[in-house]
């Protein structure tokens, strides 16, 4: 899930065809949250960019309350549920056609082991691991 002004640009036109879809930060529908926890229910996976945009100029960026919460919803629904941190960095800001690019996928995190957590913890812990994941991609590509 992005917002609908992050869906632009070649990003935008990958993130489409894979099926990701926009959501209203301010005000996020019912039926969008349903959809998202029913995408889970039902075994697929759901990838958040909890931040709420792309990172194009490594800014240090705020992660949103939106996946916590709702990992916390889903896990009232299901027996497990799983949020793996990845750093995604590109050789060229902005990417371009054929532009070298690296994904560096974490260690999962069992969101039960931090259902004590308040947003806050979480968001804090969540950021160190996306930062350590977007700093091995940067690497990567040398940047």
């Amino acid at each position: 899930m992005v917002t609908k002004s992050e869906m632009r640009g070649i990003q935008g036109w990958f993130l489409k065809r894979l099926g990701c879809f926009s959501i209203n930060q301010s005000s996020p529908s019912f039926s969008t949250l349903r959809y998202a926890i029913d995408l889970i229910e039902k075994g697929e996976q759901l990838v958040v960019f909890p931040e709420g945009k792309i990172n194009k100029n490594r800014k240090k960026l705020v992660l949103k309350e939106g996946l916590f919460r709702l990992a916390r919803l889903a896990a009232k629904k299901t027996e497990s549920i799983v949020i793996i941190p990845i750093g995604i960095a590109y050789s060229k800001v902005p990417p371009k056609f054929r532009s070298g690019y690296c994904l560096s996928i974490g260690k999962p995190i069992n969101i039960k082991d931090y259902l004590k957590f308040t947003i806050e913890e979480f968001n804090k812990f969540l950021n160190e691991k996306m930062i350590e994941e977007e700093e091995i991609a940067l690497k990567k590509v040398g940047r």
